[in-house]
């Protein structure tokens, strides 16, 4: 008699490989390890900390235990019919099947019942849901904030509908704009209308309120309200292009005192940082450094959006990004400003309150406005930590960061980066060049603007 012998191969490589994924889980950090498990990454849906979000994900919930319950029904009546009804022996098995019926009345009729009903308990709540999340509730409509949500290819422009500020053209009580990063107080119902400038975009912040499409000439909007302070990713749910993926955006809900302050200094033109400013501030505040300005790499090659220490606390970096830099170069900035209108940056960006030489306001309205850039934890919609390192890398290489983007194609697309060349009539070239120099000048100006 022979006997096969067990091959343990098999088994022996199958442990390996789970053990050699568990272990490189393990070695990704606790916190990794619990996003993993718990599913409450910065974008999940599982954690809400909105009453719109809760809602939806009760919702949401509702529908798995009916379809939980479904499937464990109709599961168990299969179970059973195979086990009740299989072939026992040989002979059953080239047995004559037994006389075919054609239902059960009470059975069919049971089930259409039965399915009513479930379908009865889905659709109350997504009713109510329904009209919950269309609009603020009527008791609280007196205390929303009406904000409005620009999509375009590919970040977000968000307009503070009742607040005024004076624009570069001299205009007073034009709109209060800001780019990527929309700041809310928490506690408070925040009515967002959302528009399009170009193509279909998509509004989604996970944890605060579920997707909405931005669709040219109609008028959509949601509400969202925070329960609390905190630091919220949001994303463009939509595809828009090629640059879809990485059109990303922040809401930063702050307590009502800090939002006050925010908004205060957000109406106020651009900072200075001339030499006398540096040295009256240097008296009164405490400079902060960015915690990522030493990123060890820097690379084009390297696209961590956040260092760790942002990660960690992506709140308390935004928070230390509201205060002037350590060691702030006033000559190097002022270079900078020079830099920003000479290299025709102006013809897109706002920066109210400061103009070039000739007395000419940068006053741009295709691009974000820049007024508050380096109080941004943020560029690139979200794609990189407003570090020096990053702001760097995104000026010298604004193609790889982001494909597709105006400030290297330029505002006619193809045509506005394709340049006569000797040895090349059709070569690609960017459509504003910046050396190492002009770069660093650009970032100290930047990062100054708080």
């Amino acid at each position: 008699m022979t006997r096969t012998r067990f091959d343990h191969r098999l088994p022996v490589r199958f442990a390996t490989l789970l053990a050699a994924g568990l272990a490189l889980t393990l070695l990704s950090g606790c916190q990794k390890l619990h996003q993993v498990f718990s599913l409450s990454g910065p974008q999940s849906t599982m954690v809400t900390d909105g009453p719109v979000a809760k809602f939806q994900w009760d919702l949401f919930m509702i529908t798995v235990w009916v379809s939980l319950f479904i499937f464990i029904l109709v599961g168990a009546v299969l179970a059973y019919a195979q086990i009740k009804f299989r072939a026992k022996t040989a002979a059953d098995e080239k047995s004559e099947p037994p006389p075919q019926g054609h239902g059960n009345p009470l059975v069919e009729i049971g089930l259409i019942v039965a399915s009513v009903l479930l379908l009865v308990i889905i659709a109350i709540p997504t009713v109510q849901g329904i009209w919950h999340t269309h609009d603020v509730p009527e008791a609280e409509k007196a205390d929303a904030i009406d904000i409005t949500a620009h999509g375009y290819q590919w970040w977000f422009k968000f307009e503070y509908n009742t607040e005024r500020v004076t624009i570069p053209d001299g205009t007073e009580g034009a709109n209060l704009f800001a780019a990527n990063e929309l700041v809310i107080p928490a506690g408070a119902p925040i009515r967002v209308h959302l528009r399009t400038v170009d193509v279909i975009h998509s509004f989604w912040v996970p944890k605060l309120a579920g997707k909405v499409d931005m669709i040219p000439n109609r008028a959509n909007f949601l509400w969202m309200k925070a329960d609390r302070p905190g630091y919220y990713y949001g994303q463009c749910a939509e595809y828009c292009g090629e640059s879809h993926a990485i059109m990303k955006f922040r809401v930063i809900a702050l307590s009502w005192p800090d939002y006050a302050r925010w908004l205060q200094n957000q109406k106020a033109g651009a900072r200075t940082a001339s030499a006398s400013a540096i040295a009256r501030e240097s008296a009164s505040t405490v400079k902060v450094q960015f915690a990522s300005a030493d990123l060890s790499d820097t690379r084009p090659g390297s696209t961590l959006a956040g260092s760790p220490a942002f990660d960690a606390d992506p709140l308390a970096a935004w928070r230390r990004k509201q205060e002037p830099e350590a060691g702030e170069n006033p000559a190097l900035i002022a270079k900078g400003h020079e830099l920003f209108g000479a290299k025709t940056c102006n013809n897109c960006h706002t920066v109210r309150g400061h103009q070039d030489s000739r007395g000419t306001p940068y006053g741009g309205i295709t691009a974000p406005d820049l007024t508050h850039v380096g109080s941004r934890s943020t560029i690139a919609a979200g794609v990189l930590e407003n570090s020096p390192a990053r702001l760097a890398q995104w000026l010298a290489h604004p193609e790889y960061f982001k494909p597709g983007n105006k400030m290297y194609h330029g505002i006619g697309g193809m045509a506005g980066y394709m340049k006569p060349d000797p040895e090349n009539a059709r070569k690609l070239v960017p459509n504003i060049v910046l050396d190492d120099g002009e770069i660093d000048a650009l970032v100290a100006y930047l990062h100054s603007l708080k």
